[in-house]
Order: C-alpha cells, then sequence, then structure tokens
C-alpha cells in the first residue's frame, strides 16, 4: 500500500468518526507511522492543524443539521464533542459568525468545509540535493524558546533569532563552538502537534553560559539537504518538500527527534545566495 494511500485510510477513517471519538492511536496504525508524524505532515501539506481541521470539519456537518433537521443543540453539542452547549455555541460561532440558534433563521450564510484528499504531486522536476551521513552522539549548548504551532505568529522564530543578535547573545553562542557542524544553528523539537521546543545553539563540549542549557543528541543517521536563497523565503517550501516528496519516496523513514536548521556560513540569511543545510534524523526502512 502507498504512503499517499495510507494517509488517505487515516483522514478515511477520521472523517467517518467525525460525530464520536477518534482513536488517535488508531490513525497512527492507519497511516503507518506515529501519530504525531501524522500530524506533522498533515500540517505541512494542508497548513492547517489536524486539530482545526477536524473543528471545522465538525461545525461544517454541525451547521447542516442545524439547518435540515430539528435536533436539539444540546444533542448536537453531545454529538461533537463538546461538554455544554456554551462551549460548543462559542466554537460554533467562531467557525461560522454566527450562533447554532441563528442558523436556524432562514437566508444565514454558514460556511462550508469540506473534506480534503491526499494527492500530492510527486514530479521530480526540480532537484534536491541531499546526503546521508552517521554522526556519533554530540552536545548542544545554547538558549532554547517554546512556542505553539501554528497559533503563534509564524515570525515567532525570525524574532527570536533576532533577539540573540541583538543583545549580544548570539555571538556568545558562537563563542563556545568546538564541534561539528560549525556554526550557531537552529535546532527543533516538534513535541507534539502544537507544542515545539526551538534552540538557537552550537554544538560545544563547553559549560553553557549564564541563560544558556545544553542536552544530548545521540547517535543518529541524518539525511542532509542543501538549501539556498532567502531564509524566509525557501525555507519553508524546503521543508514541505523533505516531508511530501523526498520522504515518500525514499529507503528511509523519519526517526522522529531533533531536526536541524544548519548555519555553516555567517552571511545575509535574505540573500538569494545564501546557503544553508536541513538535517532530519533518520532510519533505515
Amino acid at each position: 500500500m502507498s504512503y499517499i494511500q495510507r494517509m488517505n485510510d487515516a483522514l478515511d477513517y477520521i472523517e467517518s468518526n467525525l460525530d464520536g471519538e477518534i482513536d488517535y492511536t488508531k490513525v497512527a496504525n492507519i497511516a503507518c507511522c506515529s501519530f504525531n508524524y501524522f500530524q506533522r505532515v498533515f500540517m505541512l501539506i494542508v497548513d492547517i492543524s489536524l486539530s482545526e481541521y477536524i473543528r471545522r470539519r465538525r461545525m461544517t456537518l454541525a451547521a447542516f443539521e442545524l439547518q435540515t433537521s430539528t435536533i436539539k443543540i444540546i444533542d448536537l453539542a453531545i454529538k461533537y464533542g463538546y461538554d455544554s452547549p456554551d462551549s460548543f455555541s462559542r466554537a460554533f460561532k467562531k467557525i461560522h459568525g454566527v450562533t447554532p440558534t441563528g442558523v436556524r433563521n432562514n437566508g444565514v450564510s454558514v460556511k462550508a468545509y469540506l473534506r480534503i484528499t491526499f494527492n500530492i504531486s510527486i514530479k521530480g522536476d526540480v532537484e534536491m540535493n541531499y546526503r546521508v551521513e552517521e554522526k556519533e552522539a554530540f552536545r548542544i549548548v545554547g538558549i532554547k524558546r517554546s512556542y505553539k504551532g501554528p497559533d503563534d505568529d509564524e515570525s515567532v522564530v525570525p524574532v527570536f533569532w533576532n533577539e540573540l543578535y541583538a543583545n549580544g547573545m548570539y555571538d556568545r553562542i558562537s563563542s563556545l563552538q568546538t564541534g561539528k557542524p560549525k556554526g550557531v544553528h537552529g535546532f527543533i523539537h516538534v513535541k507534539t502537534e502544537v507544542d515545539v521546543e526551538y534552540t538557537i545553539g552550537c554544538i560545544s563540549d563547553k559549560e553553557p553560559l549564564l541563560g544558556m542549557e545544553s542536552y544530548i543528541i545521540p547517535k543518529s543517521t541524518w539525511a542532509i539537504f542543501e538549501v539556498t536563497g532567502p531564509v524566509s523565503m525557501v525555507m519553508a517550501e524546503a521543508w514541505k518538500r523533505i516531508f511530501c516528496e523526498w520522504l515518500p519516496q525514499s529507503d528511509y523513514k523519519y526517526a522522529e527527534m531533533i531536526d536541524i536548521e544548519c548555519f555553516l556560513h555567517d552571511g545575509d540569511k535574505r540573500s538569494s545566495n545564501f546557503k544553508y543545510e536541513i538535517w532530519i534524523p533518520v532510519i533505515k526502512k
């Protein structure tokens, strides 16, 4: 069974249980991957979180039932997983801009979010330069921030970098580097669909300075992708291609560990010639 088919089968299961309880362990089993990985790929493809997609689909079905049946709002709330009519009404209004009661008035417009289907076109018309390397365990020293994705503004990471440039912490981190790859990098830990930790740090055997922390990345195999262009413009597309094009066709599966935005060279990250790398941990299939 193909990668895309498994993803669609998992989505079929979600769709068939919108009016009940969704077993996320079963979603992962159908997709043959962890649920965290499924959520991450979903968000890369669709540009909204899986939880937001489920919320929109449930509110779409709820609006249809309000328009075509005499079901009580309290029963509808329970059907779509809400503890009370009030919480259901708030969620409903956030999506449709009108309360559930208001939908029963003639001529009231509501929004319809249609069911999606994964249909990734893998053309291979744009080359992806990559290599695979094994690397012994190494130690990271840097400053970590947690944020909520995708709820936080997409500028949260660039703002973090700019803050460290401005307050001198970037230079202090850079002064600690002792290992390879050299440079100050971004280390990403996607913990859940919305919980992400981002560390700006370097590979170092030195003790962290005040305000910094350290942790060990275990011995791993890495798929390393070369990227050229303004970070703010091409980074997101590079991530999408890695997860939606390269991984499905490769002989590797994602190891679900720390990812690295590897900045080997100083320079203007806004330049069309700026070169950097994306490292993802992989396991041979």
